[in-house]
């Protein structure tokens, strides 16, 4: 029996190796290569940064009557401001402004905005010799509760001092010099371009 065991593994070592099959395994290895360009813009921003305020010093100004504008015990004067300097500023919103009389004493003044909301306005940029305005309406000869109601109102003002947005004051002479009625109350629209 074990000759006989023997024999059949002899022959089927013999049977393997006539006509079998051989198993080949082949590895092949691939590599990709991937290039990736990665561009950066920058961008730079080459522009002047905004005006400066303006400042007394960079302004001249005047305050006359619009003509044709008075009507029902009111009269609407134009402050003007221009821009004497080399270099441009800016103005924005209502004006800061005190009555003086002709010694230049201080009257009572009081500001107030021609329309709700009108305080927070676009800045006005004035290039040199540019101008800006604003309108005050008030009443030259109406009392207010506590003014005397025989001759003027208030003493006549000659000048409107204006704090510039930037500092320092500038002198606008009034023409014509005019009472301000209900203790000096100036109802002013905010400041905008003139022509």
């Amino acid at each position: 029996m074990r000759a006989a065991a023997l024999t059949g593994v002899v022959l089927v070592a013999i049977a393997a190796g006539c006509g079998g099959t051989k198993t080949v395994t082949v590895t092949q290895t691939s590599t990709t290569v991937q290039t990736v360009t990665v561009t950066t813009t920058t961008t730079t921003t080459t522009g002047s940064a905004a005006p400066a305020a303006c400042t007394g010093a960079d302004l001249e100004g005047r305050f006359a009557v619009v003509p044709g504008s008075a009507g029902a015990g009111n009269i609407v004067y134009e402050l003007r401001l221009t821009n004497t300097s080399t270099s441009p500023c800016a103005v924005s919103g209502l004006p800061a402004v005190t009555l003086l009389d002709r010694n230049g004493s201080p009257l009572p003044t009081h500001v107030s905005a021609a329309q709700q909301g009108q305080a927070t306005a676009a800045q006005i940029v004035l290039q040199s010799g540019q101008t800006a305005k604003a309108d005050a309406r008030f009443s030259p000869d109406v009392p207010g509760t506590g003014e005397q109601h025989t001759g003027p109102c208030e003493a006549k003002a000659y000048v409107l001092r204006v704090t510039a947005p930037g500092g320092e004051t500038v002198a606008a002479p009034i023409s014509p010099p005019t009472s301000v009625c209900e203790h000096g109350s100036l109802s002013f629209s905010v400041f905008s371009s003139a022509p």
